[in-house]
């Protein structure tokens, strides 16, 4: 565990009764990074995320944020939180309420200017129960960011939010990225993982399965993708029966494939005495990635439980 790490998880394990939400996790995130943290349902993300807040305590192992436990560092006002449990206070005004979020902040900014930061000023004395999802969103953004926090901490931060409402959100992420402060996300939408993210962390079961850049995750997955058309009626079996495939998709007279091997996919594929059209071969994106590693874990643990 180095002393200059933003957080620091060290053997740390959960359990709910027979279930281990997080398993022996190790990692550590360091200022100025953004971090994605991805997973399937039930892999711990959230659990996770509950441990560096101080919301859980861990069964066995250490948390530290900055050095201290997550209380003394959330006491401080060093970490700032917008997850998707709790709600908002309903009868009050949106700018009452990020008011307040900067009174209790110890390094409180000016409440306009989080308003503004967040892009909520033209909403600031609607009430809170009349607000969309993404505006919901929002809000809870302006109350992460309320004072001069140096982690923050979004569980699944866009979602409800339009596009053009990502787009802003992701850019202002950015901005407190490059002032040096480590920000750590949760998220469903991978591309945003692989537009943003310095860097990728990957959950299954509790267990840290990859931890990379977008395109060292990429190519952990070993895999490339391969499109092409066919004229006439396709002989399935043929298909399927080519060598390296981990997955096949076949949709009117487009093919889409993946393999381990493209360039000896392809050669089988001229073997069969067929044409391809259109034919492309490229790297897998990160949501073909992520499910290429977690369908390989997976089918590993299947294996040595069998």
């Amino acid at each position: 565990m180095t002393t200059d790490a933003a957080v620091a998880f060290s053997g740390v394990t959960k359990k709910y009764g027979d279930v281990t939400a997080v398993d022996g996790l190790s990692l550590e995130l360091h200022p100025g990074e953004t971090v994605a943290l991805l997973g399937p349902n039930g892999a711990g993300k959230s659990t996770t995320l509950d441990l560096l807040l101080g919301l859980r305590p861990a069964d066995s192992g250490d948390v530290r944020v900055f050095g201290t436990s997550p209380r003394d560092a959330i006491v401080r006002g060093r970490v700032g939180a917008m997850l998707q449990s709790g709600g908002l206070m309903d009868e009050v005004t949106v700018r009452e309420l990020v008011q307040l979020a900067c009174s209790l902040h110890p390094r409180p900014y000016r409440a306009e200017d989080v308003l503004t930061r967040a892009g909520i000023a033209q909403i600031a004395d609607r009430k809170v129960n009349k607000l969309s999802g993404g505006q919901e969103q929002r809000v809870r953004f302006a109350l992460a960011t309320a004072g001069d926090s140096d982690l923050i901490v979004l569980d699944e931060p866009t979602t409800g939010m339009d596009v053009t409402a990502r787009h802003a959100f992701w850019a202002t992420m950015r901005e407190q990225a490059d002032q040096g402060r480590t920000v750590l996300f949760a998220t469903h939408y991978l591309e945003e993982a692989d537009a943003i993210a310095d860097r990728v962390l990957v959950l299954h079961r509790g267990r840290l399965l990859a931890d990379g850049t977008a395109a060292e995750i990429k190519a952990k997955a070993g895999a490339r993708k391969v499109s092409f058309d066919l004229d006439g009626t396709i002989d399935e079996a043929a298909v399927r029966g080519l060598p390296f495939l981990t997955s096949v998709d076949i949709s009117g007279q487009t093919v889409r494939i993946q393999s381990t091997d493209a360039d000896a996919t392809v050669h089988a594929l001229y073997g069969l005495g067929v044409y391809p059209r259109n034919l492309e071969v490229a790297g897998l994106g990160l949501e073909q990635a992520f499910v290429a590693i977690t369908s390989a874990e997976e089918a590993a643990e299947e294996a040595n439980a069998a």
